[in-house]
């Protein structure tokens, strides 16, 4: 396997280059008041020129950008690119830490990054979850490991339970496992999408971030729905909003999420699912967390002293 495709990333320079030419290809002329023109256009959403024009720089220079010849773009022109790109916040956020991160030369250009040891929660998180209950709760790491659960958030994935603890992968499961389709019958894909624009955020600013390349390598291989939405450059996710589940032993309910970073951890995060009380769709997450945990404390966990 080359290295670029062992490590699920690129060179900081080619990754802005591809950056910038994928949300250029998303863009259609007439979003930025551009005139198509007659006959037809090979390039899909913007050309180069048209971009280069709009942000107020040459074409050469544009051009450099995208193949990854010039590596140190001023903060001024990284902005133009910006707002010629239309880019939210979140992508300009982005394309701003990507162009620091091409300036400092900081990739290792195609190296395995590290495996490292599964992340462990903190006794205090256990207990956070273990109050949070009936409540379906999962604490995931950067890179989507599954790290905590209470009883409700591991039974509300389908076939999640069966997995190793050392496997268990939201983003593996939603891009793999059979049941997750199963699930979202009608969102799966809006779904995944969420999940690859955050490892893409993640691979752009932070590559060496531990199993992350590995991660992506496999699922690009496994997955073409997968391997599809990477090259979209996408990396806008969601923290909040509401899933409608299909699921084999409770039948099709929706609950509303909220993820929350926690403080003092490696990136890790608090996904919560939340219904109002009294509605049949909080009775469901009350026979979700009445199957019964093998560790005697509530909740199941990755650490070496709990077993699932």
């Amino acid at each position: 396997m080359d290295p670029e495709r062992q490590t699920g990333g690129r060179s900081a320079d080619s990754e802005l280059g591809c950056f910038l030419r994928a949300r250029r290809t998303q863009v259609k002329p007439a979003d930025v008041g551009l005139s198509i023109g007659h006959g037809p256009r090979r390039t899909p959403g913007l050309r180069r020129e048209e971009l280069a024009t709009l942000a107020g720089v040459s074409i050469d220079y544009y051009a450099r950008l995208e193949r990854g010849k010039e590596t140190r773009p001023s903060p001024s022109v990284v902005e133009a690119l910006a707002s010629a790109l239309r880019l939210g916040e979140t992508e300009r956020a982005y394309l701003r830490d990507l162009a620091a991160r091409t300036a400092r030369g900081a990739n290792r250009g195609g190296q395995p990054d590290p495996a490292g040891q599964r992340p462990a929660v903190d006794r205090g998180v256990e207990l956070l979850l273990r109050t949070m209950r009936p409540h379906p709760v999962h604490v995931v790491s950067r890179t989507y490991e599954l790290l905590a659960a209470t009883p409700g958030g591991l039974r509300l994935l389908p076939g999640m339970k069966d997995t190793p603890p050392e496997e268990r992968n939201v983003v593996r499961w939603l891009a793999l496992h059979p049941g997750a389709r199963a699930l979202y019958p009608d969102d799966w894909e809006n779904q995944i999408r969420g999940c690859v624009a955050r490892l893409r955020s993640l691979a752009g600013t932070d590559p060496d971030t531990p199993g992350l390349g590995r991660l992506i390598a496999e699922l690009r291989d496994k997955s073409p729905d997968f391997a599809e939405l990477w090259e979209h450059y996408d990396v806008q996710g969601h923290t909040t909003g509401t899933k409608t589940f299909h699921h084999p032993e409770f039948g099709v309910f929706t609950l509303g999420f909220q993820a929350l970073d926690l403080d003092g951890t490696d990136g890790h995060r608090v996904i919560f699912y939340y219904a109002e009380p009294g509605t049949p769709a909080y009775d469901v997450m009350v026979l979700l967390d009445m199957d019964q945990p093998q560790n005697g404390t509530g909740l199941a966990t990755g650490t070496p002293m709990a077993n699932w």
